[in-house]
């Protein structure tokens, strides 16, 4: 079988932004919510074009926040970086509901129209890139459909990014652990098909 190597993947999560100034400093700050926990995604595909959703466990980024710088980025280009954790511009902080930001930013031209938009409404989406640490799966039923259910455990945050594009999409995604589990039910399949040939003959 090809080896894969894990790749940085990147969720979409619709917002609601909130974006407040202060008059005295004249810093400008947008905050929401970057992800939201035990909320099943849209249905997506992994590497092969097998469905499968997902959902983000409660904590998957406590480690991170405590280890990981993290920048924030406009619709992660990192030309426009908006703030760091490093710096305190960025403020991160996992609560019951998921993970929460909050951006004080700089007076530049990319961060000044993006707050104008987060004001007016037309830029609803928070986006995160990461790499998984450790997931699980499980099979469910979806539309009478069985499908594969992956739960992300513990996350590696490399950055979050307002993004106009909210919609959590459908995408191939690299899922090595999808792949090693896939590989184990074929291996038990042709285990049990070689003991029932030994049975039947």
């Amino acid at each position: 079988m090809e080896k894969r190597e894990i790749k940085r993947e990147i969720r979409n999560n619709i917002s609601t932004f909130e974006a407040r100034s202060n008059e005295e400093s004249g810093t400008k700050t947008i905050a929401g919510y970057a992800a939201k926990y035990n909320c099943d995604s849209k249905v997506m595909r992994d590497w092969w074009g097998d469905k499968f959703i997902e959902v983000i466990a409660e904590g998957a980024f406590d480690l991170s926040l405590r280890s990981n710088t993290i920048k924030a980025l406009y619709n992660h280009n990192t030309d426009n970086v908006l703030g760091s954790t490093k710096s305190g511009t960025l403020r991160l902080e996992s609560d019951s509901v998921g993970l929460r930001f909050e951006i004080d930013l700089p007076n530049t031209s990319v961060a000044n129209d993006l707050y104008e938009s987060v004001k007016r409404g037309d830029i609803d989406g928070t986006s995160f890139g990461f790499k998984v640490n450790n997931d699980k799966w499980s099979e469910i039923e979806l539309d009478g459909e069985k499908i594969m259910k992956r739960t992300l455990l513990e996350i590696e945050l490399y950055e979050i990014s307002p993004t106009p594009f909210p919609a959590y999409e459908d995408t191939e995604v690299d899922c090595r652990s999808l792949e090693k589990l896939k590989t184990k039910v074929e291996t038990k399949n042709n285990k049990r098909s070689s003991l029932l040939e030994l049975i039947y003959y």
